[in-house]
């Protein structure tokens, strides 16, 4: 896979991401802070659980220094703040893929190439996603299409 196949993907991540929170003001702050709905967790600890894996794994796969982020051992924050939090991550991807190059893209982890543990990130989000839209949903708020494909049109009909 190319280093541009992979940006594509997390340009997909943050779009599909962004879409839940354009749906949250009128959200009841009852149904972000419920926990027990999915497993442990509910809407905002699930999305707060979203944000530490896609932290934690740039913070693996980006060999950086200091402890892994763990976010979610934090109080839980407002959609708003949330949201300012993936903002940040969000532009720190941005900065390390300036430095992806497609030969990096094969670059062994763990006997994996790079550029499988970046799907990883991107579907894991896609699992966490789902579950925020379904409780979304049921809420009455549902943030619409999230598919790739239809990422993939909106971004090929912007000029």
């Amino acid at each position: 896979m190319q280093a541009d196949d992979v940006r594509f993907l997390f340009d997909y991540d943050e779009w599909a991401t962004r879409r839940l929170f354009a749906v949250m003001d009128a959200l009841d702050p009852d149904v972000w802070s419920r926990t027990n709905v999915v497993d442990e967790r509910g809407l905002g600890g699930i999305l707060v659980h979203q944000l530490g894996a896609l932290m934690r794994w740039r913070h693996r796969l980006g060999r950086l220094e200091g402890d892994l982020p763990r976010p979610e051992r934090e109080p839980l924050p407002t959609p708003y703040e949330l949201l300012g939090r993936f903002e940040a991550e969000w532009s720190a991807y941005s900065d390390w893929e300036t430095k992806w190059t497609d030969e990096m893209m094969d670059f062994p982890v763990n006997d994996v190439p790079i550029w499988q543990w970046l799907v990883h990130v991107v579907n894991h989000g896609t699992q966490h996603r789902s579950e925020a839209a379904a409780l979304l949903t049921a809420e009455g708020s549902s943030p619409g299409d999230l598919d790739l494909a239809e990422y993939a049109e909106e971004r090929a009909a912007t000029p």
